[in-house]
Protein backbone atom coordinates (compact mmCIF):
# COMPACT_ATOMS: atom_id res chain seq x y z
CA UNK A 1 0.00 0.00 0.00
CA UNK A 2 1.41 3.32 -1.22
CA UNK A 3 1.81 5.82 1.61
CA UNK A 4 2.88 9.38 1.56
CA UNK A 5 2.96 10.95 4.99
CA UNK A 6 3.65 15.05 5.21
CA UNK A 7 5.15 16.22 8.79
CA UNK A 8 7.08 19.59 9.59
CA UNK A 9 4.22 22.13 8.81
CA UNK A 10 2.76 24.92 11.62
CA UNK A 11 2.35 28.38 11.78
CA UNK A 12 5.54 30.80 11.33
CA UNK A 13 6.20 34.49 11.26
CA UNK A 14 7.39 36.23 7.86
CA UNK A 15 10.64 35.84 7.59
CA UNK A 16 10.88 32.66 9.25
CA UNK A 17 11.92 28.74 8.60
CA UNK A 18 10.21 25.62 8.22
CA UNK A 19 11.38 22.19 6.90
CA UNK A 20 8.89 19.89 5.26
CA UNK A 21 9.23 16.32 5.21
CA UNK A 22 6.97 13.34 3.22
CA UNK A 23 8.02 9.90 4.34
CA UNK A 24 6.93 6.99 1.43
CA UNK A 25 6.44 3.97 1.65
CA UNK A 26 4.84 1.19 -0.49
CA UNK A 27 6.85 1.89 -3.77
CA UNK A 28 10.65 2.06 -4.95
CA UNK A 29 11.10 5.58 -4.03
CA UNK A 30 14.37 5.64 -6.06
CA UNK A 31 12.76 4.95 -8.86
CA UNK A 32 10.26 7.95 -8.80
CA UNK A 33 10.41 11.89 -9.49
CA UNK A 34 8.92 13.39 -6.65
CA UNK A 35 6.96 16.82 -6.10
CA UNK A 36 5.63 19.14 -3.26
CA UNK A 37 2.88 21.21 -4.52
CA UNK A 38 0.86 23.72 -2.76
CA UNK A 39 -2.57 24.96 -2.22
CA UNK A 40 -3.72 27.96 -0.81
CA UNK A 41 -7.41 28.90 0.15
CA UNK A 42 -9.65 29.59 -2.90
CA UNK A 43 -6.97 28.69 -5.11
CA UNK A 44 -5.89 26.16 -7.48
CA UNK A 45 -2.95 23.47 -6.08
CA UNK A 46 0.35 24.57 -7.93
CA UNK A 47 3.20 22.67 -8.24
CA UNK A 48 6.35 23.83 -5.92
CA UNK A 49 8.97 22.24 -6.70
CA UNK A 50 9.83 18.95 -8.47
CA UNK A 51 12.92 16.60 -8.00
CA UNK A 52 13.87 13.82 -10.82
CA UNK A 53 15.15 10.15 -8.73
CA UNK A 54 18.79 10.73 -8.96
CA UNK A 55 19.18 14.46 -7.56
CA UNK A 56 19.77 14.64 -4.19
CA UNK A 57 18.70 18.72 -4.30
CA UNK A 58 17.58 21.57 -6.12
CA UNK A 59 17.09 24.90 -5.27
CA UNK A 60 14.34 26.95 -7.19
CA UNK A 61 16.15 29.75 -9.02
CA UNK A 62 12.90 31.04 -9.38
CA UNK A 63 11.66 31.64 -6.07
CA UNK A 64 15.19 31.07 -4.66
CA UNK A 65 13.90 30.69 -0.72
CA UNK A 66 13.02 26.96 -1.21
CA UNK A 67 14.90 23.91 -1.62
CA UNK A 68 13.88 20.46 -2.35
CA UNK A 69 16.04 16.94 -1.46
CA UNK A 70 15.60 13.97 -1.07
CA UNK A 71 17.28 10.73 0.89
CA UNK A 72 16.61 7.44 -1.24
CA UNK A 73 17.83 5.48 1.73
CA UNK A 74 15.34 6.49 3.85
CA UNK A 75 12.65 7.12 1.55
CA UNK A 76 11.76 10.70 2.42
CA UNK A 77 11.58 14.27 0.90
CA UNK A 78 12.00 17.58 2.27
CA UNK A 79 11.19 21.00 1.53
CA UNK A 80 13.21 23.51 2.87
CA UNK A 81 11.22 26.79 3.23
CA UNK A 82 13.23 30.04 4.16
CA UNK A 83 11.91 34.02 4.08
CA UNK A 84 8.68 32.66 3.97
CA UNK A 85 5.84 34.95 3.40
CA UNK A 86 2.46 35.23 4.17
CA UNK A 87 1.75 34.11 0.43
CA UNK A 88 2.88 31.06 1.31
CA UNK A 89 0.46 30.05 3.52
CA UNK A 90 -1.59 27.01 1.81
CA UNK A 91 -1.41 23.39 2.48
CA UNK A 92 1.63 21.44 1.16
CA UNK A 93 1.30 17.98 -0.44
CA UNK A 94 3.78 15.48 -1.58
CA UNK A 95 3.12 13.55 -4.54
CA UNK A 96 5.36 10.96 -7.18
CA UNK A 97 6.22 11.78 -10.37
CA UNK A 98 7.16 10.02 -13.55
CA UNK A 99 7.53 7.21 -14.42
CA UNK A 100 5.41 5.94 -11.01
CA UNK A 101 1.80 6.07 -11.00
CA UNK A 102 0.75 9.40 -9.26
CA UNK A 103 -0.39 9.39 -5.26
CA UNK A 104 -0.77 12.00 -3.01
CA UNK A 105 -0.55 12.55 0.43
CA UNK A 106 -2.72 14.04 2.72
CA UNK A 107 -0.98 17.63 3.09
CA UNK A 108 0.45 19.57 5.77
CA UNK A 109 -0.85 23.11 6.39
CA UNK A 110 1.62 25.90 6.50
CA UNK A 111 0.92 29.19 7.85
CA UNK A 112 2.50 32.33 8.03
CA UNK A 113 1.75 35.45 9.46
CA UNK A 114 3.14 39.01 8.67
Amino acid sequence: QVQLVESGGGSVQAGGSLKLSCAASGFIFSSCAMAWYRQAPGKERELVLSISPRETTYQSSVKGRFTISRDNVKNTLYLQMDSLKPEDTAVYYCATGRPCSAYWGQGTQVTVSS
